[in-house]
């Protein structure tokens, strides 16, 4: 994932920053507990095609 486009992106429900994950090739939405995977380098921001982050996915990020 290119860094500049990393910094250009946000979610597209709160408008937040984007974390991006590369072992599992997706963005993290912590505001939104929301992952948007990316395929083949690009990202797939659907609100209707994101995965629900889990409670402990969530405080492996706070942590």
């Amino acid at each position: 994932m290119d860094t500049k486009l990393l910094e250009l992106l946000v979610c597209p429900v709160t408008k937040g920053p984007l974390i991006f994950d590369r072992e599992r090739q997706e963005l993290i939405s912590k505001s939104a507990r929301l992952a948007y995977a990316v395929r083949d380098g690009m990202p797939i921001l659907l609100e209707n095609e994101a995965r629900v982050l889990t409670d402990e996915e969530i405080d492996k990020l706070q942590g």
